[in-house]
């Protein structure tokens, strides 16, 4: 496993922070379609020492998702992404079928350990329902699941192809919560079930997994984390490595050493099956003098979560 971070904002002192502390790879938000931006991306983060190795976050996808009218041309764009991402050098592409655009909470500055802020999710508040990203989809017309589906074969078939020729193995996230629907909205993308009918639809290494450790670990099925990645680990091409305390309905995020899964053995199961690809810690604790504006996404927690990843790896 290569210990990745994304970086919020992508900084020379991010950059500079992350050389330190040992990481290897970065992982960038969506650069857009022009590859001169993308290739002075990757130029920085070698100029410390480190690989671009993973695009994810902000890369639009609802076009294609709900099948509207400009579902064709939002899979040209990403087809240009990925031929982008090949010509770069540029492995992994993270994205998700989330048809509300990103994670929801119902709270995103809930007090843990010592006053750090986390975020939560309680069916019991659905006034407070939000995207991360502020994407309100209550606004919206919903797409019955067996759309999704097809939706999702449609797209499958159009951009696995490129991505096998470019390279670049793509890694579909979990819906996060991982429940059926919300807002009214159905949601496919929330069980192992559901992950093993999408790779089955286009049998290739580029139509891959982001084995997100908190999402799963959220579910209400209360799934065995370590178990669940020897199941899907032939299709896992990066991983989010977060904990939760408590499941659907009701969960909240937490540091890594105090949530619910055996994290230690995660790591040995992600070893056992041989494993090489990115892994970081997602969706951290804002600590003391952030501002939160960001949630999940401040500095500080990363660092503390990298280094209780390497004292693993380590003990391994």
């Amino acid at each position: 496993m290569r210990i990745s971070l994304l970086l919020t904002p992508c900084s020379d002192h991010h950059l500079q922070l992350a050389a330190q502390i040992g990481v290897t790879d970065i992982v960038a938000v969506y650069p857009g379609l022009v590859l001169a931006d993308l290739m002075e991306t990757k130029r920085r983060v070698e100029s410390w020492g480190m690989r671009l190795s993973v695009i994810e976050r902000h890369v639009p996808t609802l076009d294609f998702i709900h099948g509207v009218s400009q579902r064709d041309q939002q899979i040209a764009d990403f087809i240009t992404l990925i031929r982008n991402m090949g010509e770069a050098g540029v492995r992994v592409l993270c994205y998700s079928w989330m048809p509300d655009d990103d994670w929801q909470r119902t709270d995103l500055a809930f007090p843990d350990r010592g006053g750090a802020l986390v975020s939560a999710f309680d069916m019991r508040d659905p006034a407070n329902f939000r995207s991360v990203t502020g994407f309100d989809f209550r606004n919206e017309t919903p797409t019955p699941a067996a759309r999704l589906w097809d939706n999702l074969e449609y797209f499958l078939n159009a951009v696995i192809p490129v991505a096998e020729e470019a390279g670049v193995k793509l890694a579909m996230h979990p819906d996060d919560p991982p429940i059926g629907a919300l807002h009214g909205q159905e949601r496919i993308l929330h069980s192992p079930e559901a992950f093993e009918r999408m790779v089955a639809m286009v049998d290739s290494p580029s139509n891959g997994i982001c084995f997100c450790q908190g999402s799963f670990a959220s579910a209400a099925a209360e799934y065995d984390i370590p178990s669940l990645i020897r199941r899907l680990a032939p299709h896992i091409t990066f991983v989010h490595f977060r904990d939760v305390i408590g499941s659907v309905p009701n969960f909240r995020e937490t540091f890594q050493d105090q949530g619910k899964t055996d994290m230690p053995a995660c790591l040995r199961a992600y070893r056992e099956a041989g494993l090489d690809c990115p892994i970081r810690p997602d969706h951290v604790p804002t600590l003391a003098g952030e501002s939160n504006e960001t949630p999940g996404y401040h500095m500080l927690g990363r660092l503390w979560a990298v280094g209780y990843i390497q004292g693993m790896l380590e003990s391994l």
